[in-house]
C-alpha cells in the first residue's frame, strides 16, 4: 500500500498487534482481565495460607473481623494488657476474658496467670447465649 495515494484502507490492513481478536483494544482488555484473574487467584491463595499461622480457627469469619482479631491476638502475644483492647473478665468465670473485636464479635481468652491464650472468636449473639444468668 502506498501512503501517498488516496486509497481506502480495509479493516484487514488497519489491524495490528493481535490477530486473534477483531481489534487491538479487545486483545489488551482480554490480557488485562487474565492478569487480574491471576492476581486475584494469588491473593486468594495467600489469604487462605495466612490462616495456617493463626492459633485459633478464623476461617468462617468476615475479613474485617479476621484482621482485627489477628491484631488483638498479636498484641496479646506481645504481653499487652487485655484492658487496652477493652477486654473484661466474665462474672461467672473470672479466668475467661472477653475482648470485643467488632460490635458483633468477641474474642474469648483464658487467663493462665502471666499470659492469655485465645480460645475462640464468637458472634455477640452466641456470646450472650453462652453466659449463665442471661
Amino acid at each position: 500500500m502506498d501512503i501517498c495515494r488516496n486509497e481506502t484502507v480495509s479493516k484487514e490492513e488497519k489491524r495490528f498487534g493481535c490477530r486473534d481478536h477483531e481489534d487491538q483494544y479487545s486483545c489488551t482488555s482480554s490480557m488485562q482481565s487474565q492478569v487480574s484473574v491471576d492476581s486475584r487467584k494469588q491473593q486468594r491463595y495467600a489469604w487462605e495460607a495466612s490462616f495456617a499461622s493463626d492459633p485459633i480457627n478464623l476461617r468462617e469469619l468476615p475479613k474485617n473481623v479476621v484482621l482485627k482479631a489477628r491484631q488483638i491476638i498479636q498484641g496479646l502475644a506481645c504481653q499487652r494488657n487485655y484492658r487496652e483492647f477493652h477486654g473484661k473478665r466474665l462474672r461467672h468465670d473470672r479466668f475467661i476474658v472477653s475482648i470485643p473485636v467488632t460490635r458483633n464479635y468477641r474474642l474469648l481468652c483464658r487467663d493462665y496467670g502471666n499470659y492469655l491464650v485465645p480460645e475462640a472468636v464468637i458472634s455477640h449473639a452466641a456470646y450472650n447465649v453462652c453466659k449463665p444468668g442471661s
